[in-house]
């Protein structure tokens, strides 16, 4: 459980504005799953979407989501890992494959998270905040998630990634506005 508790350089969570977050959001009692319920939801409401709100930077390192608060899915995943992580909750990342329009091609990664808690095991949470049509929430053990599979090229990747998929970075980092990423969104192609 170690390597889902390092800092890096994306899920940094050694610096000293994450880790003082960390600490006000944590429990009192050292209960893992209020703490990991208040770091979710935390980010689930206090960081916008980036294309929901339409609005800049570009953010890739959990300490840039939390400067500028705003962010990806991708992003959000990175800074909610960055404050489990602080509090000793190991956490990873989690992808799916969806369809941008839920109409089939072209299709995108979508990044959440999973975490492990005491009680339940790994538990996937997707703090990509809400909205009409989306209602992501935490209640372990029944995941809710903010999206569902439609078709059948769509996808819950089962890895825990440590760290972020190198072409999520690739995107987040190339493109300097919340516009450019969406017309270029990360996706791999599943071995069937």
């Amino acid at each position: 459980m170690n390597q889902y508790l390092v800092s890096s350089a994306y899920i940094n969570w050694d610096r000293s504005d994450i880790r003082e977050l960390a600490e006000f959001l944590s429990s009192n009692d050292g209960d893992d799953e209020a703490t990991a319920k208040t770091c979710f939801e935390w980010v689930r409401d206090n960081i916008r979407h980036s294309f929901d709100y339409q609005v800049n930077p570009v953010t890739c390192k959990a300490s840039d989501v939390l400067r500028y608060k705003t962010g990806y899915c991708y992003a959000k995943s990175h800074l909610l890992a960055a404050l489990l992580r602080a509090n000793g909750i190991p956490a990873g990342l989690c992808y799916q494959r969806l369809s941008v329009g839920d109409k089939g091609a072209p299709y995108c990664l979508h990044g959440l998270n999973a975490v492990y808690l005491k009680n339940h095991g790994w538990y996937r949470i997707d703090a990509r905040g809400n909205k009409p049509g989306v209602d992501a929430q935490f209640t372990p053990p029944q995941e809710q998630l903010a999206f569902a599979l439609n078709d059948h090229c769509e996808a819950n990747l089962p890895e825990i990634w440590i760290e972020a998929l190198p072409v999520v970075v690739e995107v987040l980092e190339r493109y300097q506005t919340y516009d450019e990423v969406f017309q270029n969104l990360p996706d791999i192609e599943l071995i069937k």
